[in-house]
């Protein structure tokens, strides 16, 4: 099923293929929904894409923190937090380091 706000996102997609906040906002309405594989595809994908796109990190990794692949999250926590400390993106840099610590205590 696909809500009205994902059509409106997709529409964007297809208009602006490279509108790195639309591919955002397309993940977090899936992972709002619970699609788990789609939003992994949008969020690999935007970063694939848009590199440089920081908060896709953060929601990237705790989809893979839901789907149980722990390797994989703090991968992408990892490559989030390096970018975070090159654009001196200290809140973001914060939420990354937190949330790639909680994982490793959670997993203790």
């Amino acid at each position: 099923m696909i809500n009205n706000r994902i059509r409106q996102l997709l529409e964007f997609l297809q208009e602006e293929p490279s509108d790195a906040f639309s591919a955002y906002a397309l993940g977090l309405e899936y992972l709002k929904m619970n699609n788990l594989p789609a939003a992994e595809a949008v969020l690999s994908d935007l970063l694939n894409r848009s590199p440089e796109y920081l908060a896709g990190y953060y929601q990237l990794g705790k989809v893979y923190e839901v789907l149980k692949n722990r390797e994989k999250a703090i991968k992408v926590y990892d490559h989030g937090i390096q970018l975070a400390k090159a654009q001196q993106n200290g809140h973001t840099l914060a939420e990354l380091q937190n949330a790639r610590m909680n994982l490793l205590i959670d997993d203790e």
